[in-house]
């Protein structure tokens, strides 16, 4: 058993435990900001023995460790990192000053963690268990706020709903293969010259499970209340590493264990991915609260990172990878943006509010017009390359219908992006907003300037994805 591959879960499971000790014995008004600081320290530590780690499976099989784990991983805790700082300048005002968010943020990253490495239905599932029953909390961390503890109640059940039916597909796939590890899995499907009707409706049903988890349509219903009852920074979270590694598991799953069969699975994946970009794209056009909107823009993102899985090949998958990397910088970004919409000490979160936000706070509304470009793909930023290597994968897959919803989608999506644009630089002013922390202005600046500037280093991200994709390959 090779226990070292599992070396940087092991220090995040360890420094949370301690991060948790270290908060129980310090004063109340203390012990966030130190224990937030530990965490980010925890996490990058973490990274660096993430990108050390050498190849190999351990633990009889059941756990993984290559270069798409170390890819998805990395990815998973960056996220995680920037949500501890968005959190640093605001927790007070947000109701989130309590030394147990940092430590659930650190459990729940390490859930992702293990997704990412599982080698092994069941270790799927305890590490999506574990970064779900702490989001669950963490969306409901406000408690004193009656939309927070709907948006965590709201999670929790329809979350619990789809952990059932991911399991119930576990089974079903267990029961036909007799074992629950991916290399027996593959090797069971590869020798079935005809497979079973049961084996097919267990494929469904983890896909199910993982659809709901990225917020795919149709199991997309649970996302805008979540998102905007949910404190800003546990949003920013939530869009981030939690969707990369189902986004992993999904990949790692379809494939592995299931790669022989994607002419299978890959129509349904198909119209999942335009159901979303096309529903993603006009539910958000009539939405007045940003959060709500960016909830809806989600699922036209998860939408188009799967038009790489659906083309079912190594360039596909290295697409979706690229997208997930943009996806992950201009989202937090944007959410930076939005963490910092307060006026006189209070939360305001209309698109009306950013009114004149050109002239009131220029440096702001500079930022939030790039990720806003960025996310309908304009050039030259980061998502119009996200966008175009999908597309461009998908055209070489000969899937042209998928491709031009997907443009269709991104024309439609322009809109409401060009439209806050227009709101900020355009409309009459309104009252000016609070002074931005200097953890939340660093977040949004360095996510800016990444997405300005990602062409820069298009070349090393893509190379990294690709040696992710041949991974999985092989």
């Amino acid at each position: 058993m090779n226990w070292t591959l599992a070396l940087p879960e092991i220090v995040l499971a360890l420094s949370g435990l301690v991060i948790l000790l270290a908060g129980v014995m310090q004063r109340r008004g203390q012990a966030f900001f130190s224990c937030a600081m530990m965490t980010l320290l925890a996490l990058v530590v973490t990274g660096i023995l993430v990108v050390l780690s050498p190849d190999g499976t351990g633990y009889s099989h059941i756990f993984i460790n290559d270069g798409f784990a170390r890819f998805m991983k990395v990815l998973s805790l960056t996220g995680a990192a920037l949500s501890v700082v968005l959190s640093v300048g605001y927790a007070r005002e947000m109701e989130i000053d309590k030394f147990e968010f940092p430590v659930l943020i650190v459990f729940s990253t390490l859930g992702t963690m293990i997704m990412a490495s599982s080698g092994n239905l069941m270790t799927l599932f305890v590490g999506l268990e574990l970064s779900s029953l702490s989001i669950y909390i963490l969306c409901a961390f406000a408690r004193d706020r009656v939309t927070a503890a709907e948006a965590g109640l709201k999670y929790f059940v329809l979350g619990s709903l789809a952990s059932g039916l991911l399991l119930y597909g576990i089974s079903l796939a267990y029961g036909f293969a007799g074992t629950m590890e991916y290399a027996g899995l593959q090797q069971a499907v590869r020798g079935s010259a005809v497979l079973p009707a049961g084996l097919m409706v267990g494929i469904v049903f983890v896909l199910v499970g993982l659809c709901f988890k990225l917020s795919m349509v149709p199991f997309h219903m649970w996302t805008p209340d979540v998102y905007q009852g949910a404190p800003t920074s546990v949003t920013a979270y939530m869009a981030g590493a939690p969707k990369i590694a189902a986004f992993a598991v999904l990949l790692r799953v379809m494939a592995g264990p299931f790669g022989s069969m994607t002419p299978q699975w890959q129509l349904l994946i198909e119209v999942v991915s335009a159901a979303s970009m096309v529903f993603g794209s006009l539910a958000a056009i009539p939405q007045g609260n940003i959060k709500r909107l960016m909830a809806y823009s989600s699922i036209g993102h998860m939408g188009y990172a799967m038009i790489g899985m659906a083309a079912g090949t190594a360039e596909g998958t290295r697409g979706t990878l690229v997208y997930l990397v943009t996806y992950l910088f201009m989202n937090v970004g944007a959410f930076a943006g939005i963490v910092a919409m307060r006026r006189k000490g209070r939360a305001v979160s209309r698109i009306s509010d950013l009114s004149g936000l050109g002239r009131t706070d220029p440096g702001m509304a500079l930022a939030m017009a790039v990720f806003m470009f960025s996310m309908a793909g304009a050039p030259p930023l980061a998502g119009f390359f996200g966008k175009l290597m999908v597309f461009y994968a998908a055209i070489n897959a000969h899937l042209y219908g998928l491709a031009a919803i997907g443009i269709v989608s991104s024309v439609i999506g322009a809109y409401y992006y060009i439209r806050i644009v227009k709101i900020m630089f355009f409309d009459a002013a309104a009252p000016a907003l609070d002074r931005s922390p200097v953890s939340v202005s660093f977040v949004s600046v360095g996510m800016g300037l990444v997405t300005t500037f990602f062409v820069v280093g298009l070349g090393p991200v893509a190379t990294a994805a690709q040696a992710a994709a041949s991974a999985l390959f092989r």
